[in-house]
Formats: structure tokens, sequence, C-alpha cells
């Protein structure tokens, strides 16, 4: 596959090589380059915050910065709980896991995604079931899966089954591709319709919304990831957001060891999982939230420079937010007419400095999961030999050229 290019076999001074490092070039000046393709960006208090955990010693799963992180995560997204885990994966599989899906269990998921969120729903014992994406939003087609459950379920005492393996189909994972916000409306009403349980792998998305509220919050659970390529970052690390009391109290105890009583004893009464965050993670992270706003705001410059510069360019269009949600912008994507010209300008730009990358590999290609039960995934297999990510950290835009769009 295409992240897989052996660069000497390619043509890095094609003519579409050649255009599209010109019109990078509108952006990201060569001169200040490497341009990686998601930097952190190390800023604000994290210094401060995280000198005091090392001076204090307070630098495991409990402390003040683990309390406030997840204070600070209820004010960004809205939702009136928040759980820290180690990192986005963990957070998945605790949040599938406590919302009750269970060994032997399928899990409607785009194939269109990085590999952990299907990895999550294997931690359960489950099966990924992949759906087909739209092209509008990346993530996953609710005109198009609607009709395949309509033909794909049985209602039965209560449940739903695949009629062709008889599995119960417990959940849908719906994922904001890229911080690109899905049409959670309409999914919310599939799963509805058909008694599943919605969890949101918002992973990519924080900072992202549909109408006035933050993805994440249209499920029963939405996950997020901090790893070091996120808008915002604790190093590694993940959270859990949720409206439902109940739901955020058993994760909570869940992710803590299952531990039960007053602490006095270490006494257990289930089988939990090791997954809090850190407090040393925890600072970092709220250093990171300080500065969100200012962060989101870079990034929608960036975007709006790339989608000026690459305007008009023949056979190259970039993806925008869908007009119904606003996107957080993390991973900026272009689609190319070919995936010969894709990978031509792939190489062109890592060539030159500009640290690009091919969209995912569907999970389906993957040998883990070739066998997995799917859909019909057309508009999947398309985008994905067309699909190219520019460099989109925040800490961009203060080395880019200035746009006719900022002033």
């Amino acid at each position: 596959m295409s992240e897989q290019l052996v660069f000497s076999d390619i043509d890095t001074h094609s003519p579409m090589g050649a255009d599209i490092l010109e019109r990078i070039a509108r952006v990201l000046s060569p001169d200040d380059g490497p341009h990686p393709l998601h930097a952190p960006e190390i800023d604000g208090n994290a210094w401060t915050y995280v000198k005091d955990c090392l001076d204090t010693g307070w630098v495991s799963s409990v402390g003040k910065w683990v309390d406030r992180f997840e204070a600070m995560m209820m004010d960004a997204t809205g939702a009136q709980h928040a759980i820290a885990t180690v990192n986005g994966t963990a957070a998945l599989h605790a949040a599938l896991y406590a919302a009750g899906v269970r060994p032997g269990d399928e899990v409607l998921v785009p194939s269109f995604t990085f590999v952990a969120t299907a990895n999550a729903i294997r931690y359960c014992d489950a099966t990924p079931h992949f759906v087909e994406c739209e092209s509008r939003s990346l993530g996953i087609d609710p005109a198009a899966l609607g009709l395949y459950l309509d033909k794909l379920l049985i209602h039965r005492d209560g449940q739903v089954f695949n009629r062709h393996t008889d599995a119960p189909v417990r959940a849908i994972v719906p994922v904001h591709c890229y911080g690109h916000p899905v049409d959670m409306d309409a999914l919310h009403k599939i799963a509805a319709r058909h008694e599943l349980i919605l969890i949101e792998d918002a992973a990519e998305s924080l900072g992202s919304s549909i109408g006035d509220r933050h993805t994440g919050r249209f499920g029963r659970a939405g996950v997020f990831s901090f790893n070091g390529n996120k808008t915002i970052t604790t190093g590694g690390g993940g959270a859990i957001i949720t409206d439902d009391a109940l739901l955020a109290r058993r994760i909570r105890h869940l992710t803590t060891t299952a531990r039960a009583g007053d602490g006095t004893e270490l006494i257990h009464d289930a089988v939990g999982f090791n997954y809090r965050m850190p407090n040393l993670n925890a600072a970092l992270g709220c250093a990171q939230l300080e500065t969100l706003t200012t962060k989101l705001e870079t990034k929608r410059k960036l975007a709006s420079r790339y989608a000026e510069a690459l305007s008009g360019l023949e056979g190259v269009t970039m993806m925008v937010p869908p007009d119904w949600g606003h996107s957080n912008h993390w991973l900026n994507t272009i689609l190319f007419d070919t995936m010969q010209a894709r990978d031509d300008a792939f190489a062109a730009l890592n060539a030159n400095g500009y640290q690009c990358r091919a969209v995912w590999t569907p999970l389906h290609h993957m040998p883990m999961y070739a066998d997995n039960p799917r859909m019909d995934l057309p508009v999947t297999e398309d985008l994905a030999a067309r699909g190219l990510l520019l460099p989109s950290g925040s800490g961009l835009v203060q080395t880019g050229t200035t746009s006719s769009t900022d002033r």
C-alpha cells in the first residue's frame, strides 16, 4: 500500500508533484522546514505544572492534576462526567465493556479508521463488523448503513442478531475521522431504532462540534486520545466523557482495577483494568487544555491557508467540514483524482521536507480482520486509494507565510 512507497520508484518531478509543492510552499515556507505531520506544541504552564508533580512526588495515578484535568475536560466538552485514562484505546475498551459489549457480540465500526478502534472491540472478545463511510465526513454513511441493517438484522427476544452469523449485534462505534464530525443525528436514530449501544470514537476530535454539542456527547459515552500527535497531548493519555452518572461510576471503578472499600485494604470486587491516567501526564494535559482555544484558532487558520492555496488546482480536492458540524482540523486531508497523482505528490512532498502520510489502510485489508463480517465498501476503498494527509500541527502557523484570509 501507499504508506510503504519506495520513493525511488516514483517520479518526484511529475507535474502533480511540482504543482503540489508550489501550492504547499505558499502556506509553509521550505526555508522554515522540515515540517512534521503533527508535532506536539508544549507551551503555557507545562513546565510549571509538571515540575509540581516532580517536586511533590505525586507522579502516579492519583493527585490533584488528574482531578483538575477531568474537570477541565468537562468544561471543554460540556459533559457531566469525565474519566482520564492511560490512552485512547484503553478508554474505548473500558467504555465498550462498561456499556455492555460482551464476548461473541458484533460491533458495527467503519473499516476506514485507525486500528485501535477495532482492537478495543477485540479486547472485549467481540467482533468488529465493518461498515461503509461517506466522502463528506469520512465517517459512517448513515443512509447506506440504514439500508444494510434493515436487511441484516433480526429482532428476537428483545435483541438484534446478524441473520447470517446469528451473533448478537450489540453496538455501533462512529469515528470522527481526522476531526471531521460524523452525522450523529442520523446515526443516533439508527441506533435507537435497532436498540444498539452508541459509543463515539472521538479520539481525534477534541474541539469539534455538531451544532452546540461537542463530539462525544451523542451516545452513551465518547472517548478521546491525547497521544503526542493529537491537538493537545498528555504524552500518552485518553479520556471518556458521558452524561450518564451510573455509567461514569462504573467506568471509573473498572478503570481503577475495580478497587472496593475505603482504600484501607486492597479489596477488588471485579476483574478491572489498570487504566487510570498518571498525575504527571494530567499536569501536562491541564497546561495543554489552557491553550486549547488558541491551538484550535491557529489550526483553523492553517486549514484556511491550505484551502486558499489549493483552490483551482485541477485534480485535487481538500476535505472541508460537513455542513452539519465544525471540525478541529486535526489532520488536513486532500483527495486526488487518481492514486498515481496522490503517490507522486506524496513522494515529492516528503522528499522536500513536508512530512505527509497516506490515509488509513482499511482495516479489512489487515490479516487479523480480513475475514470479519462487512458490507460492501466501495467508498472506503476509493478514499483509501486517493487520500493524503498534510502537515497540520498548530505550531506550523507561526512558520507559515501570510495568507490574504488572515488579514
